[in-house]
């Protein structure tokens, strides 16, 4: 099975399912030297991890890292660096009734098409449990990064159709929604928590800002930065849609009111506006990196379905288990993840080339 490694000199590669053993990441490119703690980057995990509220799947890990190779003495060594989380609290048997059903809304029929056989037991691969890999390994490329300065702020900015309307960061990590807009929380919850009373689940929106990130970082043509960005958050499972800037409203805009005005502040060039995002021409201005992407409803509801078995006989399907009604929240981190890695990727990318002329 191909696709399992993403990146270029910073490379990722993970492995496990979600009902085996173990899941985890191998990061291959960090520089050595670097001080890097398992503490931190189970803090990371923890804002991923299933269980947090009434409002996320009921299923229970630690979701603790082990770093087994690529660090000494609390400094990394310039190797591969291996990063190990078990599985803990599995439930193959909760799958054992519909392990012959295309669920729908998953990826069941596909891995069938392409493989001959599918793991039945949470999806394997396809489970959203393989985000909890790219989490650790987005929590090294953070590492790296703050070296440069660079800052990532993830939260929540649309669930449903309600959208927030202010953004204050202290609020992002004080709730259990990761919504910057106090005022939108409660709203949001009750959402969330219809959608789970009536068997069914919802999505939203996932915004993220990028600062500190220089101007020249990124590549034209096939390598832009918002075209990594997207190869990196469209491989989440979850995600539909992908835009930097004003995205898709640029569409509606004039050239003479989209185009952001360079000026000289203080002997900075600056925009005066960030229409753009932070990125022209596959390369990064300097101005803050503005990106958000839409979360589809979770697959998995207990509303009754109508489906086909693998021998192509109707049936009807209800799922059972433990599952989110609305994984927006969880997936913030997931996505500052794979923003971490393409950006880290993308500066050492610029760091290997000779200086400007």
């Amino acid at each position: 099975m191909s696709g399992n490694s993403f990146g270029r000199i910073f490379r990722v590669t993970t492995f496990g399912e979600s009902h085996g053993p173990y899941i985890g990441a191998v990061v291959d490119g960090v520089p050595p030297g670097l001080e890097i703690s398992e503490s931190y980057i189970n803090e990371e995990l923890a804002r991923r991890r299933p269980g947090q509220s009434s409002i996320t799947t009921g299923r229970r890990e630690e979701d603790k890292v082990e770093i087994i190779s690529g660090v000494i003495d609390g400094k990394t060594t310039g190797m591969p660096v291996t990063l190990l989380i078990r599985n803990r609290d599995v439930r193959s048997k909760d799958y054992e009734s519909i392990r012959d059903v295309y669920r729908p809304g998953h990826a069941d029929y596909g891995y069938i098409m392409r493989y001959g056989l599918r793991d039945w037991r949470g999806g394997g691969r396809s489970s959203g449990r393989e985000t909890a890999a790219r989490v650790a390994a987005g929590a090294v490329a953070k590492i790296i990064l703050k070296e440069y300065g660079v800052k990532i702020i993830g939260y929540t900015r649309k669930i449903g159709r309600l959208e927030i309307e202010s953004i204050d960061y202290s609020f992002i990590e004080e709730n259990i929604l990761r919504v910057p807009d106090r005022e939108k929380v409660a709203q949001m919850i009750n959402i969330i928590e219809e959608a789970k009373k009536s068997g069914d689940s919802v999505g939203g929106e996932v915004e993220v800002i990028v600062k500190g990130v220089p101007a020249g970082i990124g590549d034209p043509v096939f390598d832009k930065i918002e075209a990594l960005l997207a190869h990196g958050i469209m491989s989440i499972g979850a995600i539909k849609s992908f835009e930097v800037g004003v995205g898709k409203r640029a569409a509606e805009m004039l050239g003479s009111e989209y185009n952001d005005e360079f000026i000289n502040d203080g002997g900075k060039i600056k925009t005066r506006t960030n229409n753009a995002g932070g990125i022209l021409g596959g390369i990064t201005t300097g101005e803050d990196i503005v990106l958000r992407c839409a979360v589809r409803p979770t697959g998995s509801i207990s509303i009754k379905q109508r489906t086909v078995d693998v021998h192509g006989r109707p049936r009807e399907i209800e799922i059972e288990g433990r599952h989110d009604p609305c994984i927006v929240p969880r997936i913030v981190p997931v996505v500052e993840a794979m923003v971490a890695m393409v950006v880290v990727d993308c500066i050492m990318m610029r760091k290997a080339l000779p200086p400007a002329l």
